[in-house]
């Protein structure tokens, strides 16, 4: 019997997705909205590059070719490499370009029945609720919309993309006040490369938000005006944001990447002695930061420009916010080509910006709004029932309920891939993809829902420990290993890939350590 799953996304997340399902025999259908693949790597500034060295961010089955010998390659390297990928493994015949999914509702057993379930769909497997996910599909080129079915769904949709995060001000300090021209990063990167060159050339302009994006839109206007026309970077709170991965010579993998780093941490579903080992370790953790701290404070002279940030760098690779500073950006803000203005919070006026508790204005002609996404708007709006919508989401003060980061226990025949955040997208999905499809395959069955629910209180705890206010963003970057140790586990996998006690312990894991036998 022919079983069709429908995957929404054609990024890196669909990708694998669609690989693995098809290796199980399922019929893969993506709808993609674009007309091409690649997800945020489509539509990127002139100057991204990808975040993570290349042997942490590549298919365990398909290395990057020999021609890339860059450790952090362009935007327009990724894409080729996500292409070549597609290519290889026959994907692109699996893929509805221009199919934008406007919503999706289930057609099964009545919501009652399926709130007194004790097992994930009633039955415990992908399929026990015999079940379909509806979904109202748009076809961006004619216009026409049609109602697709399939046994099972994946949403790979992304975080980072469609609906923007925009800052909400008082009544009277909103944009609206602001003779200028507001937007936010997302238009700015639909804009090809002249265009976008030429939209910023000769205006005075502010950037809001201190993430990759903003530092990158920084550098352009820097490159486009200089001196004259300085680009103000307005910034809530100060960031670790890194040279690049060798801190002191050694490489940020060997600190946080391995068995022995997470030894240093409390971990969700840990045990008695591993608890007392994490506790008994805390200072070395301590070290571990700090020796990093050092090295960043000094390599980019923070205390000299009074971005020393308040936390430590462990909180932010556990809140998945490590990113590398453009080159030279120091060197501008000293030059004067980048200024740099703590404002917790601002309001709009007619010549530009106030900050709160200053009276004179920051005179501006454009502000960019690199805030960022509200990725869990997104996902919780693709849903037509109330009762998912609420569910997907969770508490407000509660990182997402996904069992593995994947499987909502209360939402039948429907997985979430791509959401939760690590330090290597590509590696943690491909991952999670792998798992899903042996789930899919009857490899292995869930546990009750109320043990489902537990473990994703145990993560929620675990984030909120390590990540602070950022515990939303899901991340799982400092203990990826152990992560992946349970999907191995559920899956009848050996979780310790090394071969002997001490490259087990200090090697760094990364994606060829899961390649498939």
């Amino acid at each position: 019997m022919e079983r069709k799953v429908g995957i929404i996304g054609a990024g890196i997340s669909g990708l694998l997705a669609c690989k693995y399902t098809l290796s199980k025999g399922y019929t893969p259908v993506v709808f993609e909205s674009r007309s091409s693949i690649g997800g945020v790597w489509t539509k990127t500034l002139e100057t991204t590059k990808l975040q993570t060295p290349k042997p942490i961010f590549q298919f365990s089955d398909f290395p990057w070719p020999s021609s890339v010998v860059e450790d952090f390659p362009s935007h327009s390297q990724v894409l080729d490499y996500l292409q070549s990928y597609a290519h290889h493994f026959g994907l692109l015949r699996h893929i509805k370009f221009n199919s934008k999914v406007l919503s999706i509702a289930y057609e099964g057993p009545p919501e009652e029945e399926m709130q007194a379930w004790e097992l994930w769909g009633g039955a415990g497997d992908p399929f026990g609720s015999k079940g379909k996910w509806n979904l109202t599909v748009n076809d961006t080129h004619n216009l026409s919309t049609e109602v697709c079915q399939v046994d099972f769904l994946i949403l790979c949709i992304g975080r980072f993309s469609d609906v923007p995060n925009i800052p909400e001000f008082p009544a009277g300090k909103g944009p609206e006040m602001f003779h200028g021209k507001v937007i936010h990063s997302m238009e700015y990167a639909a804009m090809d490369f002249a265009r976008a060159a030429e939209f910023i050339k000769g205006k005075r302009t502010t950037v809001v938000g201190f993430q990759k994006h903003a530092l990158d839109i920084a550098m352009e206007c820097s490159t486009a005006n200089g001196e004259e026309h300085p680009c103000r970077v307005l910034y809530k709170t100060e960031h670790w944001t890194v040279p690049d991965f060798q801190p002191w010579g050694v490489h940020l993998a060997l600190l946080y990447l391995n068995r022995f780093s997470e030894l240093l941490i409390h971990k969700p579903g840990e045990g008695f002695l591993l608890s007392l080992l994490a506790t008994i370790l805390s200072p070395v953790r301590w070290g571990f930061s700090k020796f990093v701290e050092s090295y960043i404070k000094r390599k980019l002279s923070l205390e000299k420009f009074g971005m020393v940030p308040k936390h430590s760098f462990l909180n932010q690779i556990s809140s998945c916010l490590i990113s590398i500073v453009p080159e030279g950006f120091y060197d501008r803000v000293e030059k004067g080509s980048i200024l740099l203005k703590k404002a917790p919070k601002f309001g709009f006026c007619k010549e530009g910006i106030v900050v709160d508790g200053e009276s004179t204005p920051l005179e501006t002609d454009l502000v960019i709004l690199a805030t960022g996404f509200k990725g869990d708007e997104k996902l919780k709006d693709i849903f037509v029932s109330p009762t998912f919508r609420d569910y997907i989401v969770g508490s407000p003060t509660a990182s997402l309920p996904l069992y593995r980061e994947c499987i909502h226990p209360r939402i039948p025949q429907l997985a979430v891939i791509g959401f939760s955040e690590s330090v290597s997208n590509l590696y943690t999905s491909e991952m999670r993809c792998r798992w899903v499809a042996e789930l899919l395959d009857g490899r292995f069955k869930l546990p009750s829902i109320k043990e489902m629910e537990k473990d994703a209180e145990r993560w929620d705890k675990y984030m909120k420990q390590y990540s602070g206010e950022y515990y939303r963003r899901s991340c799982i970057g400092a203990v990826h290993v152990w992560y992946n140790d349970q999907l191995c586990k559920d899956m009848g996998w050996n979780p310790k890939r090394k071969k002997g006690f001490i490259p087990e312990l200090f090697e760094p894991y990364g994606p060829m350590d899961y390649c498939p036998s």
